[in-house]
């Protein structure tokens, strides 16, 4: 129904979405935030945490549109893989809380686990959009995809290659797409 047009224009405008809360909503790179007392580590912990919160949202809404479009085995294909890959991110706010000297190890997983807890809201709020609005389907998985694909080159890419490891990051991001396009092949 419409075609590669309106997933097109969904895709900008997640894109789009995503590079004004960019400039709108302060926040650090994963690697590059302030060193110094422990006053600026706590700040600096916090909009990691904020940071990764925000990457998570789009991750959430993109499930709820999976669901809400009816292909509940993608869907739940997509909230496993994210599911997933949110283990290593909650680890990184946990152990970046407890680095900082941010309470016990338990206050730092809850930490962790409340970076993540964005994703399930957004998800619900996917899921009942689409239902209303099946039309809108198209634009709103192109939205979902555009905020991830934005998320991914503006914020993990970078990321990824400071440090002297831009060789093993891009064999690293390679065998990760090999490895998604053959659970698409197998499991599709």
């Amino acid at each position: 129904a419409g075609g590669i047009w309106p997933v097109l224009a969904g895709l900008a405008l997640g894109a789009l979405a995503l590079d004004l809360a960019d400039h709108l909503v302060p926040h650090l790179h994963l690697i590059s935030g302030p060193e110094g007392h422990a006053t600026k580590r706590i700040k600096a912990v916090w909009l990691f945490i904020l940071a990764i919160t925000l990457h998570n949202m789009p991750e959430g809404l993109a499930v709820g549109v999976g669901w809400g479009s009816g292909y509940h085995k993608d869907a739940l294909e997509l909230m496993l893989a994210i599911g997933i890959q949110n283990l290593p991110e909650g680890l990184a706010v946990a152990i970046s809380a407890l680095s900082a000297g941010m309470g016990t190890y338990f206050y730092a997983s809850i930490v962790g686990i409340r970076a993540g807890l964005v994703e399930i809201p957004l998800a619900v709020f996917g899921a009942w959009a689409v239902g209303l609005a099946r039309p809108l389907l198209p634009y709103a998985m192109g939205f979902a995809a555009g905020a991830m694909l934005y998320v991914i080159s503006d914020e993990i890419v970078p990321e990824t290659h400071r440090k002297g490891h831009e060789r093993w990051a891009t064999l690293g991001l390679m065998a990760g797409a090999m490895v998604m396009l053959f659970l698409d092949v197998t499991l599709g």
